[in-house]
């Protein structure tokens, strides 16, 4: 085995295995050199769309949470350094460019070119999955300067942020004469935690308080303006500060950000769980299901089911240790996901999709949105893989990993013959697989080099173990 395979992943499904190493064998089309077009591993990852070629902020920052995982064959950082290398004097960086000339591309909807901004957010978890502190240092001023450019544009006299709609990149959700978008909000209030989490890892005391202070002033007029205690649910705002009773999973991006306290948590859950509202049999549906606009056929954002926004509320769940519902839900998608990739009906070709239906199998029906003509898009990797590789080891498997700290965890919900294979962390492979043996459960590792080991068996076992260089095995019965 060679640090230039993918890491293997073990699961009693062997569908999501296979569908693993498919996206794993796909992604490399995508790396393409933006002057000639032609794949070059060393390139930016772009969908190539009708001879355009367009990087788009949302989708680089979200594709970086699975290219962590690539083993180091693709650089999960290139895209973010192309956003930084354009940003403008004033601190400006736009959510998307024409990789052929650079330059910015700009619509009405979206004027200013404003992207949800989570740079934050994923430097945080590239610096966890690579333990590059240097890089943190490297890119603060840009983060700095951008996070200073939102606040002098957008900040309003009420404490919040006006941009349009169409910044969540949900461009036909029905959220008209909306000024105050909930998930703008709720980013602002992301970024500006991580932000103050970067300031922690650099040892710098002030930026880390200059940016908790601002999560916190965020989180507050979120809290007092935006909740609406009847319905318990965030809501966008007009102009007039009135809340707009649209429920769309914008609203979810509050609980990634740690703004509702338990109680309000709980009430945002039950929506999930309820099928009036985003517990569809497909998890979960951008628009509320109860919505007159909602389509069971999707209808771009009025239903559609996108992996970007999945991903998005399955870690906020684990923010609120809803471990367990976190997993049911991803598994449920990906049994979606697979099924729209090998549809057994009239022997149409199967794939990854960028969008699924709410209510039942196959992708979303194809319908032109503003921006995307052709919704939703084949082989959409840029987001559909944070459902087939983020997801099925973070979720499905349940391993979450810090380098810095040196630390595996494992979460599994019930034991079963699962585990992850020559994952390349940072010069040291390791290897975690469960399997029964004759003398009971046990769980076999082997590493390079020392790191700690935490297991949590459901909920009922939790234990931290320093795990040696070289191969090793402990059965659950002893732990």
């Amino acid at each position: 085995m060679n640090k230039h395979d993918f890491p293997q992943i073990h699961f009693y499904d062997q569908d999501f295995v296979d569908i693993y190493n498919k996206t794993w064998a796909w992604v490399s089309s995508y790396w393409l050199n933006p002057k000639t077009g032609e794949q070059d591993s060393e390139g930016l990852f772009v969908y190539p769309e009708d001879q355009k070629m367009i990087i788009n902020q949302f989708e680089s920052i979200f594709s970086s949470f699975f290219l962590v995982y690539s083993n180091r064959n693709f650089d999960a950082c290139n895209n973010i350094d192309y956003f930084y290398a354009r940003q403008e004097e004033n601190g400006a960086i736009r959510s998307k460019y024409d990789v052929t000339n650079d330059q910015p591309v700009l619509n009405a909807d979206n004027p200013n070119g404003i992207g949800l901004p989570l740079f934050a957010w994923a430097e945080y978890n590239l610096y966890h999955k690579s333990a590059n502190k240097r890089r943190i240092k490297d890119v603060m001023p840009f983060l700095q300067k951008y996070m200073a450019w939102l606040d002098s544009s957008f900040k309003q006299e009420n404490g919040l942020y006006a941009v349009p709609a169409a910044v969540s990149t949900m461009t036909n959700s029905p959220r008209e004469n909306c000024v105050y978008p909930v998930d703008f909000n709720a980013c602002m209030a992301i970024n500006a935690s991580y932000m103050s989490a970067l300031g922690d890892i650099l040892n710098d005391k002030e930026l880390s308080f200059q940016y908790k202070k601002m999560y916190f002033s965020i989180k507050t007029r979120i809290n007092s303006l935006m909740w609406d205690n009847d319905t318990g649910f965030y809501y966008d705002l007009d102009e007039n500060q009135n809340k707009l009773s649209v429920k769309t999973i914008a609203a979810y991006w509050t609980m990634l950000a740690e703004i509702p306290n338990a109680d309000k948590a709980d009430r945002l859950v039950e929506h999930l769980n309820n099928p009036d509202s985003f517990g569809t049999e497909h998890p979960f549906p951008t628009l509320s299901a109860d919505n007159p606009h909602f389509s069971e056929n999707g209808d771009g954002y009025c239903g559609s089911v996108a992996p970007a926004f999945n991903f998005m509320v399955i870690k906020g769940l684990e923010k609120y240790g809803q471990y367990e519902l976190a997993r049911e839900c991803a598994i449920r998608h990906l049994y979606f996901v697979l099924e729209a990739m090998m549809p057994n009906e009239n022997k149409e070709p199967g794939d990854l999709w960028e969008a699924y239906l709410p209510n039942k199998e196959g992708k979303a029906g194809l319908v032109a949105i503003p921006e995307n003509q052709n919704f939703p898009r084949k082989r959409y990797l840029l987001t559909t893989a944070l459902s087939t590789i983020a997801l099925m080891i973070e979720n499905v498997i349940g391993l979450s990993i810090s380098l810095p700290r040196k630390t595996v965890d494992w979460i599994i919900p019930n034991l079963e013959i699962m585990g992850i294979e020559n994952l390349s962390l940072k010069r040291n492979l390791i290897t975690i697989l469960s399997n029964k043996s004759n003398r009971g459960w046990e769980i076999q590792m082997e590493s390079e080099k020392l790191y700690y080991f935490t297991i949590n068996i459901l909920d009922q076992k939790k234990k931290t173990l320093p795990i040696p260089s070289g191969k090793c095995s402990m059965l659950i019965d002893k732990l």
